[in-house]
């Protein structure tokens, strides 16, 4: 099924300024205010060709953003895959062999295969343990509204609705159901910790308003924990924020997999409407309202292929 090429506003650029950091982790940079406060984690680049993550990351780094209160960590996770970018093949930087926000499980972290994803996600293992509460910025393979994403506890939902920008939350009451993101690793993963973690979608990759939204939200998520004065070009808070439910994480099963209409994100099916077919096997709707987000441009056996949610 044929997808529109993306347009290409925002590129790689070179990153091996930024790999000597301060803690002993390639590319992780640790600012301490000297005072007490929270110790807040912003991470880029989980995977390689979202480039709207370096944008906001190196921003921070580059205009010499250092936290009034408490610590602040900056980190460029998959900085192999992102040097990988093919402008010719732009989304096949997403990764180099594993999924790097799929392999943050203790099972995972312990076993004993390695890859380039593994390696990186074991380096940056107590990086992640030692934050109080996690940004980790992403975007879309698809040109759609950004959104966040985050487990349904109610520290996420009270951060990212206090935030507002941007005002749709996709919220995930059984976790991701394809691996354990980087965001529910260790206590950030459990109902009963106090750590916030939250992903923030910021559009599709390549767009300036992308890299405009990363920036903008890594600023206001830590003005809300106190470690920045908020911006003055703040945007006004939404009057009205939507929220969708996650209720299965379909993944591609077979070659055969193919959507019955081109899809972008937030299309929305009647209940047992057919969306996809892939070999025998059909994904149907769960629900009326049921919307899909985050298709796939390029279905890859073993990857996602649609989520589905209902709005709430």
């Amino acid at each position: 099924m044929s997808q529109n090429p993306p347009v290409f506003e925002v590129l790689p650029r070179d990153l091996s300024a930024y790999r000597q950091g301060n803690v002993g982790i390639d590319y992780v940079h640790r600012f301490e205010s000297g005072k007490p406060g929270p110790h807040v984690l912003i991470n880029a680049l989980t995977h390689g060709n979202e480039i709207c993550g370096m944008v906001a990351a190196t921003h921070l780094l580059d205009t010499g953003v250092r936290p009034l209160i408490g610590t602040l960590t900056i980190s460029f996770a998959n900085v192999a895959a992102y040097e990988s970018f093919d402008q010719a093949r732009p989304f096949e930087s997403r990764q180099l062999v594993h999924n790097l926000n799929r392999i943050w499980s203790a099972a995972e972290l312990d076993g004993t295969a390695e890859s380039p994803e593994l390696l990186r996600a074991r380096a940056l293992r107590p990086v992640v343990a030692a934050a109080d509460h996690i940004l980790d910025i992403h975007s879309t393979s698809q040109d759609v509204e950004p959104f966040w994403v985050y487990p349904a506890y109610a520290r996420n939902a009270e951060v990212a609705l206090a935030i507002g920008t941007p005002p749709v939350h996709l919220v995930m009451p059984s976790g991701l159901g394809s691996g354990t993101p980087l965001i529910q690793h260790g206590r950030h993963g459990q109902a009963a910790g106090d750590g916030v973690g939250v992903v923030v979608e910021c559009g599709q990759h390549f767009l300036q308003s992308a890299a405009d939204m990363a920036t903008g939200v890594a600023l206001d998520f830590l003005a809300h924990f106190g470690l920045l004065a908020p911006r003055a070009s703040r945007p006004a808070r939404p009057a009205v924020q939507r929220r969708y439910e996650l209720l299965e994480t379909c993944m591609v099963r077979t070659p055969d997999f193919q959507f019955t209409r081109p899809l972008r994100g937030f299309e929305v099916f009647a209940k047992d409407e057919l969306i996809a077919t892939d070999g025998t096997h059909e994904i149907r709707a769960l629900c009326d309202d049921c919307t899909v987000m985050m298709p796939t441009r390029e279905p890859i056996v073993g990857r996602e292929a649609v989520y589905l949610t209902r709005p709430v």
